[in-house]
């Protein structure tokens, strides 16, 4: 039975917030007598996730924790467009405001978006100006020119300075916490939080901060916040703290955190060891996953794409042996806008990692926690029934008759779930067959229907009359976009896709899916594979739910713990203070 005392806890992740009416030296766009700062269609659909609507879905989201009851939130790190300063600034203000309104608290980790390195970097971004054309803002004055407008609020800050506007979050210690501690010790003081990375060459040493954090909210809950946000110093000569001094976080997480940021595992094992001993009930957080949240569904990805985005960004299997060494149970990740649900077992331990769908990605979706010492209830809130704003799709439409091109089908879309699901079918022609199918692939099944595919495999060697009715009409795009939307999805996507493809699906994965074993480059090769992960796809979705129940372990007395006594203990005590981050200085 769960226990009442023990708060829910709401988990958004990758919310990446963008500033309809930030100010960034430029008129935006008027639509229906409203100014917009409003970001390109023709970027849009070459992102993994869109940009104007998370200002609408991150406001109903906060709505609903309010509707639900849950005084606490995790932002699992993504929380800002690309931590821009006017971007960061005005998420601050949001936050605030619901927690003075509504007594909401709310816990932040980094992710790769909202913060860069020790010294941040520069950011280039298209907005939309009246008749639908574009204008390009940077924050970066070598690019000054006449079709660049120069705005120093597109910056975004590194470490510390990119913690001041969210260090009311979690960051840093508040008088009502009932436990704070950081891996280093009791302090939140910037200088008490640093540690050192060395390039593989020896030449380019760093002291740099770690914003991981243990909070105890409430009696009896423990939020381990990680980041896992790492900067590797490259080999070669740059200048101090410059951005191409580093290997950029975004494929590194938990990777490169075995490499750079070892010191965390030892403080996640002395966490789960004093949790287990004080009866406290440890919930861990990231940006990054900890086990592969597609729960080995990519291999079909890599055997046809190569080493894709999501390829790159999953963790090894050496992260589980040492997260299950080090005791830990139960992780939430975002990072990947996937949502699934993966265990790793070892020994006497399991670890679970709970990924959360992202907000402005398909399927857009946030957790809702209710735990216990025995147990965790995990339920998702799906935000695809929002209405669909239509200053925006007028802003879109404006652009593609600049641009003279039609509407995009995504503009009509009666919800925002539809209009998602538009988005992930122009990500598949702008993004995934421009960048990661091989082009002959692409020249033979993009504008072909389903039926004249089918005919093609049944007629070739191995492959016996299917007896598969396809609707004549039905583009292969619309196979590929659902595949995608599948893999994504996983449960949640199940209810976007009509019944008659899902049928249809399952008997092309039953009667062409192949194992995602070498593929020899030809066309009945490619589709053998991709129709297996299909059927991956398929099972994975049908096989998961909303709902999720994880029994917390009771871990026995060979728990991996510090040596000679407390982790924290060790370590040398420190002084209590609050940084003025907003002021740290600058590389």
């Amino acid at each position: 039975m769960l226990t009442p005392s023990l708060p829910m806890i709401a988990v958004i992740a990758d919310a990446h917030f963008h500033d309809t009416q930030a100010d960034f030296g430029f008129a935006g766009i008027e639509i229906e007598g409203q100014r917009m700062t409003m970001r390109s269609w023709s970027d849009t659909r070459e992102s993994t996730r869109v940009f104007n609507e998370s200002a609408d879905v991150l406001h109903a989201a906060l709505e609903e924790v309010v509707r639900r009851g849950v005084r606490h939130v995790v932002l699992l790190g993504d929380y800002t467009d690309d931590g821009q300063r006017a971007t960061t600034e005005t998420l601050q203000g949001i936050l605030l405001k619901h927690n003075e309104t509504y007594g909401t608290a709310f816990y932040a980790l980094p992710g790769n978006h909202d913060i860069f390195g020790p010294c941040g970097r520069h950011h280039t971004k298209n907005f939309l100006v009246d008749n639908g054309k574009c204008v390009s803002v940077s924050s970066d004055a070598r690019r000054a020119g006449k079709k660049i407008v120069l705005s120093d609020r597109m910056y975004c800050e590194g470490y510390p300075a990119g913690l001041g506007p969210m260090a009311s979050f979690g960051y840093f210690r508040r008088p009502e916490y009932v436990h704070w501690e950081t891996p280093f010790a009791r302090s939140d003081a910037v200088e008490d939080r640093l540690y050192d990375v060395t390039s593989p060459d020896g030449r380019n040493t760093y002291r740099l901060m770690d914003a991981s954090y243990l909070v105890e909210p409430e009696p009896g809950l423990w939020l381990l916040m990680i980041d896992a946000n790492v900067f590797e110093p490259l080999d070669g000569d740059f200048e101090r703290g410059e951005e191409a001094a580093f290997i950029d976080s975004t494929s590194g997480g938990w990777n490169a955190l075995l490499r750079s940021k070892a010191f965390i595992i030892d403080w996640i094992a002395d966490v789960s060891r004093r949790a287990e001993k004080l009866g406290k009930t440890l919930l861990a957080f990231s940006h990054y996953p900890a086990l592969d949240p597609f729960d080995g569904a990519t291999d079909a990805e890599a055997t046809l794409f190569g080493e894709t985005n999501v390829v790159r960004r999953t963790p090894r299997k050496a992260v589980a042996d040492a997260l299950l060494s080090a005791g830990l149970a139960v992780h939430f990740s975002g990072h990947l806008h996937v949502e699934g649900v993966t265990r790793q077992s070892g020994g006497n331990r399991t670890l679970t990692n709970i990924a959360v769908p992202s907000l402005v990605a398909f399927p857009p979706a946030f957790k809702v926690v209710q735990p216990s010492l025995q147990e965790i209830r995990v339920d998702t809130v799906e935000m695809g029934a929002l209405a669909v704003n239509d200053r925006l799709c007028l802003g879109y439409i404006h652009e593609a008759g600049f641009c003279q091109d039609p509407p995009d089908p995504a503009f009509a879309a009666k919800n925002y779930g539809g209009f998602l699901r538009g988005h992930k079918r122009s990500l598949v022609r702008h993004r995934y067959f421009a960048k990661e199918w091989a082009s002959d692939i692409v020249a033979a099944v993009s504008d072909r229907s389903i039926s004249d595919i089918v005919a093609q495999l049944s007629a070739g060697e191995g492959y016996e009359a299917t007896g598969v009715a396809t609707p004549d009409a039905l583009p292969m795009v619309e196979l590929i976009t659902d595949w995608y939307c599948l893999r994504q999805g996983a449960c949640l996507a199940l209810r976007h896709i009509e019944s008659e493809r899902l049928g249809l699906y399952r008997m092309l994965a039953k009667h062409f899916g192949r194992e995602p074993k070498a593929h020899d480059g030809s066309l009945p090769s490619f589709l053998g594979i991709f129709f297996g992960a299909l059927g991956v796809f398929l099972d994975r979705a049908e096989g998961g739910s909303p709902h999720l129940t994880v029994p917390i372990p009771v871990v026995g007395e060979n728990m991996t713990s510090a040596s000679n006594g407390s982790f924290i203990q060790k370590l040398r005590p420190s002084r209590v203070t609050q940084p003025d981050v907003g002021n740290a200085t600058r590389c």
